[in-house]
């Protein structure tokens, strides 16, 4: 193999590489995203979840708040 060869190899697989952890950053901030969805979506539930408790011990005949 020659030089010319050997620097071609290796600009190509200095390329890929470059490639590759720009799709990495992408996937890593889309999941970053998605957690903090995820959060936004169970902190919401939670809420739910107190209402509805809430609600069901007002039926049951509770102590009052």
């Amino acid at each position: 193999m020659t030089f010319e060869e050997r620097i071609d190899a290796l600009t190509a697989r200095h390329e890929a590489l470059t490639m590759n952890l720009e799709f990495i950053g992408h996937d890593i901030e889309s999941l970053l995203k998605a957690k903090v969805q995820d959060g936004e979506n169970i902190r919401a539930l939670v809420r739910i979840a107190e209402i509805h408790e809430r609600r069901l011990t007002d039926l049951e005949g509770g102590p009052p708040r």
